[in-house]
């Protein structure tokens, strides 16, 4: 535990769609600093959505929503023993883990199939709109092994 409260950074939307979500996409995707060209990625996926005629904001809201988690396990320590303590998942943490596990999804994608790491996230953001996808099972396996340490819900500190 912290030995002091840190003070949460704020970030701002994103510029173009002003969106929250948006821009911690564009962060989650951001490696060695380069924003342009997260944004740029980020950016390239939502043209190709609006190219199909879908909102881009209501696909990626409702990937997000699908992946989340409801709940999750963390570890406690009792005796000698340690126990996966089912715990519900805060609204921050649910943004952070959807997108990770949308990213991570992606970036496991083969090359030879799916060329740009483009085409690799709106395949993904597609599949995860529709409740389907590697994200999708990452969320289902989550759960379920919460589901099945239910028995020592009981243990929460």
């Amino acid at each position: 535990m912290p030995r002091h409260l840190y003070k949460k950074r704020l970030i701002k939307p994103d510029s173009l769609y002003k969106s929250y979500e948006v821009a911690k996409l564009i962060n989650y995707i951001m490696k060695d600093g380069k924003k342009a060209v997260a944004k740029k990625i980020v950016y390239s996926v939502f043209e190709k959505f609006k190219k199909q005629g879908n909102d881009p904001l209501k696909i990626l809201n409702q990937a997000i929503q699908n992946v989340a988690p409801r709940f999750e396990v963390k570890p406690r320590r009792l005796g000698g023993a340690s126990y996966l303590v089912p715990i519900e998942v805060r609204k921050e943490r649910k943004l952070q883990l959807s997108l990770k596990w949308i990213i991570e999804a992606a970036r496991k994608k083969p090359n030879k199939q799916y060329h740009t790491f483009i085409d690799k996230l709106f395949i993904e953001l597609t599949e995860a709109a529709n409740n389907q996808g590697e994200a999708i099972a990452k969320k289902m396996q989550t759960e379920k092994l919460a589901e099945a340490n239910k028995a020592f819900a009981h243990l929460k500190w």
